[in-house]
């Protein structure tokens, strides 16, 4: 089956349950599915019970379709995303962005935890991502092109959408919120890195870097959607004399406590 087939039946499935139509999608990634509880919920539907969803395996994902209000505004959330290291292809990765743009979202917001490789950015803080650098092994738009779904080949000067970065900077600062903009490089994981790569990820450019975000800003871009991107750092991973072991345990709860100010920027920017 065609993933646009596959794709028509997830939405013939999801709109059996539910009618509602989000303007906004939002992709909650590690430590930050709280963000569910703020919402006025209209529907939850868990990953397995879509038809061609992957399960998440990660802690702390919620593995959800959350359909509701958020600051007023129709929203769709992914309470807990896929990832490559999982053992999914990137097709499967990627595969809830697809649906989500066909159930008539016209602006994504994605979130991640991120290690950080600029000795300016402490964990807890905010990155705003502005660019990234792709070194995952696999690319999700890698095949036969479907031109209902997108251009063969997508440009991706303008991927991370201008308005909304400006906008996000903005209400940082008016919130006293400790924001920055940075570069994201996305690595396949499970593991995290060694020093030299720390030190390599900071050489060439990289403000964090984490184990998902870049294919769903692919896709996200393939199917002309705008983007949104802000990481949480979790762990700090730059200069190298900073290192200290990290566990998923550590991450999830250094996110969890900066997860309030991330969740009061997206609603804020959802007023506007």
């Amino acid at each position: 089956m065609q993933v646009y087939d596959k794709i028509q039946e997830t939405i013939q499935h999801i709109r059996q349950q539910t009618d509602f139509q989000p303007e906004t999608g939002i992709i909650l990634g590690t430590g930050l599915s709280g963000l569910v509880d703020e919402m006025e919920i209209v529907c939850t539907l868990p990953y397995p019970s879509l038809p061609h969803f992957p399960t998440s395996t990660v802690q702390s994902h919620k593995g959800q379709l959350v359909f509701g209000y958020l600051s007023g505004k129709p929203i769709v959330a992914m309470a807990g995303r896929f990832h490559y290291y999982e053992g999914y292809s990137m097709q499967q990765v990627t595969f809830p962005v697809r649906v989500l743009k066909f159930l008539g979202i016209q602006r994504l917001f994605i979130s991640n935890a991120a290690g950080s490789t600029n000795a300016h950015i402490e964990n807890g803080d905010l990155v705003i991502i502005k660019d990234h650098i792709n070194l995952q092994p696999e690319n999700p738009l890698r095949g036969v092109n479907d031109e209902r779904l997108g251009p063969r080949f997508p440009d991706m000067m303008h991927t991370y959408d201008k308005t909304l970065r400006e906008q996000a900077l903005a209400l940082a600062k008016t919130h006293n919120i400790v924001v920055h903009e940075g570069v994201y490089i996305g690595l396949q994981g499970p593991n995290l890195e060694t020093p030299a790569e720390y030190n390599y990820l900071h050489t060439i450019g990289g403000d964090v870097v984490g184990m998902s975000t870049v294919p769903e800003v692919l896709v996200a871009r393939h199917m002309n959607l705008s983007v949104l991107v802000v990481s949480v750092v979790s762990n700090k991973c730059y200069p190298i004399e900073e290192l200290t072991p990290t566990t998923i345990e550590e991450v999830i709860a250094t996110v969890e406590a900066a997860a309030p100010k991330l969740q009061l920027l997206i609603q804020e920017l959802l007023k506007l």
